[in-house]
């Protein structure tokens, strides 16, 4: 699996999940805090973006997974879960964050 690498300075990883959780192919939300995050496998890469779809705030971990797209469930809006940029307008985004995974948990730079 690959995964970015990155340095442990200025990062503020936080266990969001458990990989056993998240086989590819697969989505999920998750709750921190008052925000939500959508959590992907996407070919055995993990993936973290935003869970709120700025259209109308649909929860985007809820939604579908197409290849590399998370799709709301609520109008179809589609974004790149490694990029964050919607489907049909690139200059629309929403933030996407670093991802680890160590000893089985997914680990999530919110910060």
């Amino acid at each position: 699996m690959r995964q970015p690498v990155l340095s442990n300075e200025k990062m503020a990883w936080t266990k969001l999940a458990v990989l056993k959780e998240l086989p590819p192919g697969s989505l999920m939300e998750v709750e921190h805090g008052d925000d939500l995050v959508a959590l992907c496998n996407v070919e055995g890469e993990v993936r973290a973006i935003h869970g709120v779809c700025p259209h109308h705030g649909g929860p985007l971990g809820e939604g579908a997974l197409h290849g590399e797209l998370i799709a709301c469930p609520w109008h179809m809006w589609e974004f790149h879960s490694g990029t964050g940029a919607c489907a049909f307008n690139a200059s629309l985004k929403v933030p996407t964050f670093p991802v680890r995974v160590e000893d089985g948990d997914i680990l999530v730079d919110l910060a």
